[in-house]
């Protein structure tokens, strides 16, 4: 549990005589095992006061819930959320045979201003459990932004792996295959001439592919219908799928015409199938290549957005952060979303805590891609501005109503579903602008046209 119900400042116990002056103002409710009180996410409930049984208060975190404490007599429950004015924060459960003592919302908030002595009680356990309460909330948001980065690494790191483990294994057979076609081709009587022609049609092939231009469909398929049907002429088995292979390594029917006329029908087709798989092998080699310097790339991105192996505070460069952090991004990028950078050519470096500064941009990335369901635009623009350097994030999502703008930074406030989020990402990050950098964030929000904007010095804070 998160909460020890035995400590007494954060549990204070109402005597009798104060539990008998508050039943005037409220109404005794029981409830079976099981039963619940009030549920986060409820926009209103009661202020309760457990007169009998155990009242379990829970939150739940994602697909986790996790115990925050037992009530017992005495009690009391619901004060937090009430007194900020959000939603429920917590689900409240009985776990035996309970009796509670409900009081509405505005009785509630009356009796505080009637008895300043029963309201200091409450105010003091309140802040207690509130601070308590943020504490863990923001261990769950590094988590969360933990397991952002995980799932992002993952996804990422799959892509390139399975498509080397893939070549390689198909490497190992066509290897072999060559392998074979070269031991028919040394059966057959070759001149060292038209052994030269054929090592050096291979060589041209392979020089080919590696700069080959590339070529619409419409060109590309045309040219492999008319080579295989040449291929059929001279009677070569599947010529339907070595010609695709043939065409992207820059051979046609000139080519491969001067060496058929060379070489015996037999020998011309063992030919064809020795290239065929050589340049088979080429392409599975360069698909290793490009998995693991993929791969490579991605080790390097998050040693750079983590800012491991480098002191906390340093010159950072604002757009490898914020290209760091779209690669971390990008399995939930690539669902739907248009990206558009609007850099600043030259923007200088700043001094600053480089990790948290990337926590800034996944928290605001992120926000903005669940803002536009995964279809939409995001914007990123850069520029200096005096002493400062600009960052813009901006998305053309839903936008944020009007009626709960003022209220986006507030700890615990969010527009998310129950347990999908703390409602302590933009605190956060308001946080690390604002207090650790001495920077400023703002945005400005309608239908269609979302905008955070990040202003951060570009010479050091002055202070942690």
């Amino acid at each position: 549990m998160l909460h020890n119900p035995n400590e007494a400042l954060l549990f204070p116990k109402l005597s009798n005589e104060e539990l008998q002056r508050l039943a005037q103002r409220g109404s005794e409710v029981q409830f079976n095992p099981g039963d619940i009180l009030f549920s986060q996410g409820d926009p209103t409930y009661p202020f309760c006061v457990v007169l009998e049984g155990e009242i379990q208060v829970a939150k739940r975190f994602g697909a986790e819930v996790r115990i925050i404490t037992v009530h017992q007599p005495g009690h009391f429950t619901g004060e937090i959320s009430m007194l900020a004015g959000c939603p429920a924060s917590v689900t409240a459960r009985s776990l035996t045979f309970s009796r509670v003592l409900e009081i509405e919302p505005d009785t509630f908030k009356q009796i505080l201003a009637e008895c300043p002595q029963k309201a200091s009680v409450i105010l003091a356990a309140m802040a207690g459990r509130a601070q308590e309460l943020e504490a863990q909330l923001r261990q769950q948001e590094k988590l969360a932004a933990l397991g952002k980065l995980s799932a992002g690494l993952a996804h990422e790191l799959n892509n390139p792996a399975a498509a080397g483990h893939r070549a390689a294994q198909q490497l190992r057979q066509t290897i072999a295959a060559s392998e074979s076609y070269i031991l028919k081709l040394w059966e057959e009587e070759l001149q060292e001439a038209q052994r030269q022609s054929i090592v050096e049609l291979q060589q041209s092939a392979i020089a080919y592919r590696a700069s080959a231009p590339v070529l619409n469909p419409l060109e590309q398929s045309d040219r492999e219908d008319a080579l295989a049907d040449w291929l059929e002429q001279y009677k070569i088995p599947k010529a339907w799928e070595v010609a695709p292979t043939l065409v992207a390594a820059g051979v046609n029917e000139e080519k491969l015409g001067a060496i058929a006329t060379q070489i015996s029908p037999e020998a011309f087709t063992e030919v064809l199938s020795w290239l065929e798989a050589s340049l088979t092998v080429t392409g599975l080699v360069e698909t290793i290549e490009d998995s693991t310097e993929r791969i490579s790339e991605l080790v390097k991105a998050i040693k750079a957005y983590s800012y491991m192996d480098r002191s906390p505070l340093q010159e950072v460069d604002l757009h490898e952060g914020l290209e760091n952090t779209l690669v971390i991004l990008n399995h939930k990028l690539k669902l739907g979303i248009t990206l558009r950078r609007e850099y600043e050519p030259n923007l200088p470096r700043i001094c600053a805590y480089g990790s948290e500064i990337n926590q800034v941009w996944t928290n605001l990335i992120d926000n903005a891609i669940d803002a536009m369901n995964g279809q939409g635009e995001l914007t990123i623009r850069t520029k200096r501005d005096r002493d400062d350097v600009l960052v813009e994030i901006a998305d053309n999502g839903t936008g944020i109503p009007d009626d709960i703008q003022f209220r986006v930074f507030e700890p615990f406030f969010t527009t998310k579903g129950v347990g999908k989020g703390t409602g302590l990402g933009l605190d956060i990050a308001r946080r690390i602008v604002v207090q650790r950098h001495k920077g400023d964030i703002q945005f400005f929000s309608q239908p269609g046209n979302t905008c955070f904007q990040v202003r951060l010095p570009i010479k050091p804070p002055s202070t942690n």
